[in-house]
């Protein structure tokens, strides 16, 4: 069996073929240009320098391209990285198509599909479900196959619709141990909640923001999908069902410094915004632990503030 990026242990030479996920240009201190790489593969992510890049090597080795990798796995301030030795794109005959490349979700996309359309028909409330039912035919594709972030958490191929699904599986369970939580807010606040990722991100493939992205952010551009979609249902925009609906998306960072107009001020809207960050953040330490060995720390996780995380022996012993 072919090998994947994950796949060689630290200090062993590597040979396949990759993508390249990202690419940014940069100069060094000695003045030279440098190319800092982002490689992928159904087993994940991994950063790599090509030092003292020429023009044709900043021309040829972009985000998207796939490309034949030769170098030596390694550890740096315990990040996993690549020692490139030697890069070249891939050829007519080779496997150059760059979704060979992507990681996908665990699940399969027609069961999650099918799953997040039966919690869409469990919100009782019209409104929010004939909201939620629009918006969701109307970005099906995009939300199945995007992933939920360009890093860290739910970067995958259907990363989008797998964090949401298991939002929802969570909701279920907070709103059958307290009663006096509405389902149908939650579940409704849950799915259109990263719906605006669709129109933030460029896709699974080399994701990239898009320029609405950059500049708007996906809080603000799914918030102006609900107003639309509420115009074309002819939902009075100053109702309650259509306030409460659109505070929940406002407000799901949770604080202002992380990018919500409002801080949740609903109790389903605050349910919402612990959910949220409690799946981000066991995705970012699973993720992690798993590509570390037992009885040693995971690299640092600047999104969880800097700390490396411990991969017990017992828990190797138990996988």
């Amino acid at each position: 069996m072919t090998k994947k990026l994950y796949d060689y242990d630290v200090g062993e030479n590597v040979s396949l073929f990759v993508l390249i996920k990202t690419s940014e240009t940069r100069i060094a201190k000695n003045g030279n240009k440098f190319i800092a790489i982002n490689f992928s593969d159904k087993s994940g992510v991994i950063s790599a320098k090509f030092w003292d890049a020429s023009a044709k090597d900043i021309e040829q080795f972009k985000a998207g391209n796939v490309v034949y990798l030769k170098g030596k796995r390694e550890n740096y301030q315990n990040n996993p990285q690549i020692k490139i030795a030697h890069l070249r794109l891939a050829k007519e005959d080779e496997p150059k198509d760059p979704r060979l490349y992507v990681p996908d979700a665990p699940e399969e996309t027609r069961k999650m599909k099918e799953e997040l359309e039966g919690y869409l028909e469990k919100i009782e409330n019209k409104t929010w479900h004939d909201v939620v039912k629009l918006l969701f035919q109307e970005n099906s594709e995009q939300f199945l196959s995007f992933p939920a972030a360009k890093s860290n958490h739910h970067a995958y191929s259907g990363g989008l619709a797998y964090h949401t699904l298991s939002i929802l599986r969570m909701a279920e369970a907070v709103s059958g141990e307290y009663p006096e939580v509405n389902k149908s807010l939650l579940y409704a606040g849950a799915i259109l909640h990263d719906m605006g990722k669709t129109l933030e991100l460029s896709g699974p493939v080399a994701t990239t923001y898009t320029l609405e992205g950059n500049l708007l952010g996906h809080i603000v551009l799914i918030d102006e999908q609900i107003v639309l979609a509420m115009k074309k249902l002819d939902v009075d925009l100053d109702s309650e069902d259509a306030v409460l609906l659109r505070h929940m998306i406002v407000s799901h960072h949770g604080l202002l410094e992380y990018g919500s107009p409002v801080k949740p001020l609903l109790l389903e809207a605050d349910v919402l915004h612990q959910l949220d960050n409690l799946d981000a953040s066991i995705q970012m330490i699973r993720n992690s632990v798993s590509r570390t060995e037992g009885g040693a720390f995971t690299e640092r996780l600047f999104a969880m503030d800097g700390r490396m995380f411990y991969h017990p022996k017992f828990k190797e012993k138990n996988d």
